[in-house]
């Protein structure tokens, strides 16, 4: 069996879907129609550490959402393709402009749309209630729902096991 370290020293990229992962998969529409989303404050710290450690992440999903593209742009995240008709398409085109080989990046997705890429990438994941297809083909199955810290969940995971996850410098308080 591989160990967590091992697998984490050839992670340099983490790309995720959105509907499911690092929302809840809901879809919620406002009294105009327009479409609102939640996202876990969690997982934005999470995504944040990564990307300060000089990791690489991006966002690749089927669907447009303006919160997304907002959500985007507060963490900072660059590379984010909206729309996407072929999700290995697009992650092989981030992967490209990132410098990464496919075994370098941890995809993390929660349904049939996802799956060409998990069964292509280094390390694929799924949140706790993703598809049971998802789940199947997960090397990682975080304990965590989508939306809910799913996305920080593995990237602390991979963090600490590269000995990287950002800690106080001193003794807590408590």
């Amino acid at each position: 069996m591989i160990s967590d370290r091992d697998i984490a020293g050839k992670i340099k990229c983490i790309l995720t879907d959105v509907d499911g992962v690092l929302s809840d998969g809901k879809l919620y529409y406002d009294s105009t129609g327009a479409e609102t989303k939640t996202f876990h404050v969690r997982d934005g710290y999470g995504i944040k550490a990564w990307m300060n450690a000089g990791l690489h992440f991006g966002i690749i999903t089927a669907r447009h959402s303006d919160a997304l593209t907002r959500r985007a742009k507060e963490l900072g995240i660059e590379h984010v393709v909206q729309n996407s008709a072929d999700k290995w398409q697009s992650a092989t085109d981030m992967m490209s402009a990132m410098k990464v080989t496919p075994d370098e990046v941890c995809y993390i997705g929660d349904d049939v749309p996802d799956i060409m890429v998990m069964c292509r990438v280094g390390l694929a994941a799924a949140p706790d209630d993703a598809s049971i297809d998802a789940r199947e083909a997960a090397h990682w199955i975080t304990r965590l729902p989508g939306g809910s810290g799913a996305v920080r969940e593995l990237i602390e995971r991979l963090m600490r096991a590269g000995k990287n996850w950002p800690t106080l410098s001193k003794e807590p308080p408590c």
